[in-house]
């Protein structure tokens, strides 16, 4: 039962990837480690495992919470906010979970890219980037160069998902593909949605402000119930597909 605990919260050997140190922990969450041991103190990270001599490894969630944590500031609240905000999630979140939260709480951000160096682009990353990696990530539009020298302007919605994509073993076609899909379909389903609640308050009451009022409560629920379906449709086809594949072999 420890194991598959560790392994759910991506803090164990079980996680599927190395455990890392506080040192390497916050230079891929972009932090400092002074940083880290203070999340740790006021209980906003779970406490690592301890290692041989006794030194503390730490796992994807830990990384996923501190990115969660970073998203939460973004948006404003306070420290006391987010101890809030986590204190209420579920126990035992795993780091894939923990993205979702992040998904949610990035949705409310505003779409505006931001001025911003290569030593504060690195930062953010949680590492150096290369000529390759910088050129992966403006084709992904999560940034572009702009003006001469080092200067760049970033979209902060979506600059860790494309730090993580740097790793990942496809295609950057394959990216901008998928990328491609999920835009069409988000749209149309955006525009689908947006018609229902237009008709839906037009037949109560031709109200702008009751439009808006829906929408501020909707918007919400709404972004809630197309990442869970998503995730649920996608785990559906994917277990569909493998099980073809363990069919034909």
């Amino acid at each position: 039962m420890a194991a598959e605990a560790e392994a759910e919260t991506g803090t164990g050997p079980g996680a599927g990837e190395p455990a890392l140190t506080v040192d390497e922990l916050a230079a891929r969450a972009g932090v400092t480690v002074r940083t880290v041991r203070f999340y740790s103190s006021r209980g906003l990270l779970p406490p690592p495992e301890l290692g041989p001599r006794r030194v503390g490894r730490y796992g994807p969630g830990h990384l996923s919470r501190l990115a969660l944590i970073e998203e939460l500031q973004h948006q404003g609240l306070t420290l006391a906010a987010i101890e809030r905000y986590l204190n209420r999630l579920p126990e035992g979140l795993s780091a894939h979970d923990l993205a979702i939260h992040r998904a949610l709480v990035a949705s409310w951000m505003p779409d505006e890219a931001e001025d911003t160096s290569r030593e504060e682009l690195e930062r953010r990353a949680g590492r150096a980037l290369t000529e390759e990696d910088v050129d992966r990530l403006a084709a992904m539009n999560i940034l572009e160069r702009h003006g001469p020298g080092d200067g760049f302007r970033v979209d902060p919605g979506l600059l860790h998902l494309g730090v993580r994509l740097l790793d990942v073993p496809i295609a950057p076609e394959a990216i901008l593909a998928a990328r491609t899909v999920l835009l069409e379909h988000a749209r149309a389903a955006a525009r689908e949605l947006s018609r229902l609640f237009r008709d839906e308050v037009e037949t109560r009451t031709p109200d702008v402000a009751a439009m808006k009022s829906l929408s501020a409560h909707m918007q919400p629920l709404v972004v809630q119930a197309l990442v869970t379906a998503f995730q649920r449709s996608l785990n559906e086809e994917l277990r569909a597909a493998y099980g073809d594949a363990s069919a034909a072999g």
